[in-house]
């Protein structure tokens, strides 16, 4: 009996530390959002990340192996969350693929320092040297897929004209996404993102209707 009471402590103190361990992970994740929004990829450092969450470098490296693990942990941390919440499932329609485009840019404009990051971090991308250059290109793709094969179930069920050129669109529309989120990372108060996005969907949707 005395035995299994003293192991009881070292359980919980076990539990404790993955405890500890995940809460400095995310706070490590959560700086380092802030860091590349403000000085993108290149110019941030991992000690000034370290100093704001109060860790050493040293204890940074001890969950993320490099400057560029800890980029592309941040990135897919985001991309899981926002793929769970909103693409999960495949849209009915063309018109319920343009509602979620639509819930994702309002719900972006609750986190502003993600977009600046992202903001940054895909106009750095455009090297194919830059560690993010392969998560841009494969995160634009899965976009394209998605947007376009929602276009092209909206033809084949009738919603949408049969003339209707999925891929050119869907492209369309991610530029207008990505023009619409700088405008707003420069006026995140004057300026509605999710609104002139509906706005636009649905003029888009009206000339694409069959």
């Amino acid at each position: 009996m005395e035995a299994n009471q003293g192991r009881r402590p070292r359980t919980s103190r076990a539990r404790g530390g993955y405890a500890v361990g995940d809460e400095r992970r995310t706070r490590i994740l959560d700086a380092a959002v802030e860091h590349y929004a403000q000085w993108g990829f290149h110019a941030s450092s991992l000690a000034r990340i370290a100093k704001d969450v109060g860790v050493t470098q040293g204890g940074l490296l001890h969950h993320f192996r490099s400057k560029e693990d800890l980029l592309v942990s941040v990135l897919e941390r985001s991309d899981e969350q926002d793929v769970e919440r909103f693409f999960a499932a495949e849209p009915a329609s063309a018109a319920d693929c343009f509602r979620t485009l639509v819930d994702l840019a309002a719900h972006n404009a609750g986190r502003p320092g993600r977009v600046r990051m992202f903001n940054v971090l895909a106009a750095e991308a455009g090297s194919p040297g830059h560690p993010a250059h392969a998560y841009f290109e494969r995160r634009y793709r899965d976009v394209l897929d998605h947007v376009s094969g929602a276009l092209r179930r909206g033809v084949d069920s009738g919603e949408l004209r049969p003339d209707t050129d999925g891929e050119q669109t869907a492209r369309e529309i991610a530029a207008v996404m990505d023009g619409l989120q700088l405008q707003w990372a420069l006026d995140t108060t004057g300026f509605d993102m999710a609104e002139r996005l509906r706005a636009y969907l649905d003029r888009l949707l009206r000339v694409l209707a069959a």
